[in-house]
């Protein structure tokens, strides 16, 4: 599985331009948000609406907390005021008023169009439309991520030689409002141009346009003002693991919503350190970072409440026969998703200080998202804090840290480099035979893991640079992210061309 490119403007680019750090690649870094564009700081301040502020309900919603207002898919609703994840609105056909999830609306007209993909960067376009019940010309409109206000059409395709791919086509806007992506032929209206591409002549795309992309049901936002829980609202069903510091359950929560709960054993870190970096970890939303929803901290154990995600951790995925299946693109693919979750983490000046394959979960349609940000640094236990300690994860730690206790956003990139490791090898250990204190000798000395033979050479060159000895030597997280997206892509001479 590939995926074909066209520049963002729709022309034949230079491949250096791809890698630099430009405007473009901050963009993309800071807007790749799938299904979560709605989503705010809690800090951000309640907006009220204008009485014209009309909304349409993209799928169905049954209340399930007190002060919900349950609607149908279509249904027209007034809103009344906007506050983050919930804003309360009034439906037009019965009058009842409530609280809504905001991203069970729209209110943009282009938005109800289910081939309209808001906030999709290029790469998450193509993690869609390639997985499966998709087809050949599914498709998909989306912002375009360098021009504001404009769009790019995306295109499931197929060739011999790739397999399946995914195309891309610039929509470009005319001065009075339509649209085109070939001059020879203009639109009024985005539906009109989607319309004559569906048709059996279609004048130069790829493919006839089909049907649109498949779009999972986005995930209700968690419920309104619950943060400190009581610990009776949850039901533990199932353990899915047990760790240094807890045990990780799927769970319940109110007889509705199911939740992965993390259980602290006591002494593990203090209330008040844990509850000062869980308000931090809260403010961290990005559709690669594993949702940390409500915490239970009234006495211990604490309770950490997070979204639950079917797969478990990338570690025991990788190590699963499913896990074995995944070919090499797709292991390229959940490190570029990595990346782009700590990308999104260096640029909001944090740290996550414990990233493994452990630490990441899998969701049912296999995207990775990242766990357990933040915590490491609230462990009390000295068996984790102490280098010496049999629990410290020597193995993933930069050599400054490991020496100075020096955590930064820069010993973050050595252990995504370690991480790198896991995931080429289906989950093995790094530095195999070899103790911790083996491993710190071996580091001074200059030492580095050797590359295997499923290890392509492009990839272990990123490994490299993420294990180079200074930490200011190597590389920013939004450029692994940029090379590990356009792994495949970047080395390829030719580029989609308008129609």
């Amino acid at each position: 599985v590939s995926a074909e490119i066209l520049n963002e403007e729709g022309e034949v680019t230079s491949n250096e331009c791809r890698n630099s750090f430009c405007d473009h690649c901050l963009n993309k870094t800071l807007n790749l948000h799938v299904h979560f564009s709605h989503l705010q700081s809690p800090s951000n301040p309640e907006r009220l609406t204008g009485p014209e502020s009309i909304a349409i309900a993209l799928y169905d919603y049954e209340g399930i907390n007190d002060g919900d207002l349950g609607f149908k898919k279509g249904d027209k609703l007034k809103i009344l005021q906007e506050s983050g994840e919930w804003w309360r609105a009034q439906s037009i056909s019965t009058g009842q008023e409530g609280f809504i999830p905001s991203n069970y609306v729209a209110i943009d007209s282009l938005e109800t169009e289910e081939w309209f993909f808001k906030g999709v960067s290029r790469k998450d376009a193509e993690r869609q439309l390639l997985a499966s019940g998709n087809k050949m010309g599914s498709f998909m409109i989306r912002d375009s991520e360098t021009t504001k206000g404009s769009y790019s059409l995306s295109v499931r395709d197929s060739d011999s030689q790739s397999g399946d791919t995914v195309k891309h086509y610039k929509i470009r806007t005319l001065d009075n409002g339509g649209f085109y992506i070939s001059p020879r032929i203009t639109f009024t209206t985005l539906q009109e141009l989607v319309s004559h591409y569906k048709s059996e002549c279609h004048d130069g795309l790829c493919q006839a346009l089909t049907s649109p992309c498949l779009s999972p049901k986005p995930q209700k936002p968690w419920e309104k003002d619950a943060w400190e829980i009581p610990r009776e609202s949850l039901k533990l069903d199932r353990r899915l693991g047990a760790g240094q510091f807890g045990e990780v359950w799927m769970a319940t929560y109110n007889k509705h919503t199911k939740v992965a709960v993390k259980t602290m054993k006591p002494g593990t870190m203090s209330v008040e350190a844990f509850l000062d970096e869980a308000n931090l970890m809260k403010a961290l939303q990005h559709d690669k970072l594993v949702r940390l929803n409500a915490v239970v901290t009234k006495e211990e154990p604490i309770y950490i409440i997070t979204e639950y995600m079917e797969k478990g951790s990338l570690l025991d995925f990788l190590k699963s026969d499913e896990g074995n299946r995944v070919q090499l693109p797709k292991l390229i693919d959940f490190s570029a998703q990595i990346a782009e979750g700590m990308a999104y983490i260096e640029q909001r000046n944090y740290i996550h200080r414990d990233l493994r394959a452990a630490n990441i979960l899998v969701s049912k349609a296999l995207v990775c998202k990242i766990a357990d940000f933040g915590l490491a640094r609230i462990i009390e236990d000295n068996e984790y804090t102490a280098r010496e300690g049999a629990k410290f994860p020597i193995k993933w730690t930069a050599p400054e840290a490991i020496n100075y206790g020096s955590f930064t956003i820069k010993s973050d990139v050595w252990s995504f480099g370690i991480l790198l490791t896991e995931i080429i090898s289906y989950g093995r250990t790094p530095y195999p035979g070899m103790t911790n204190p083996e491993v710190i000798r071996s580091l001074e000395r200059g030492y580095r893991m050797q590359r295997t033979d499923s290890c392509p050479q492009e990839l272990y060159d990123v490994m490299l640079e993420c294990w180079k000895n200074k930490p200011e030597d190597r590389p920013t997280f939004e450029y692994l992210q940029s090379v590990l997206e356009d792994f495949y892509t970047a080395t390829e001479s030719q580029y989609q061309q308008q129609p």
